[in-house]
């Protein structure tokens, strides 16, 4: 088979990270757009998105959950248990950090306030 005619998945690969940083990167500006508006008092439009920007939100989702499948294919198997096991292990550490956090909370130690009967007329 001729060079040229060979299909490189290297190439999709790079071809749809640069598509989703391009949807990430305008799903950002909107977001931040959005945040102005509703910071300066002004309210979304009801509905707020039409059925053809959720559609191009979705299509914009799944075309990251392709990216994420082809990237997860080109991994070795023992490379994925690896990612997955580092995965698991960040996952360990954000929820020890979150709890922590609750700990350090001043009404965390706090008795409870006591309960009293409010009367109903």
């Amino acid at each position: 088979m001729p060079e040229s005619q060979r299909h490189d998945p290297l190439a999709d690969l790079r071809a749809r990270l640069h598509e989703t940083r391009v949807a990430a990167e305008r799903l950002a500006g909107e977001a931040a757009t959005a945040a102005g508006s509703i910071a300066g008092g002004e309210l979304p439009p009801p509905g707020w998105r039409t059925a053809g920007e959720r559609a191009a939100v979705r299509d914009e989702l799944d075309a990251l959950a392709d990216l994420l499948r082809a990237i997860r294919m080109l991994l070795p198997a023992e490379l994925e248990q690896q990612l997955a096991e580092v995965l698991r292990q960040v996952l360990l550490l954000v929820r020890a950090l979150i709890d922590w956090m609750v700990e350090q909370l001043p009404s965390a130690g706090a008795e409870p306030a006591p309960l009293r009967d409010i009367p109903i007329s």
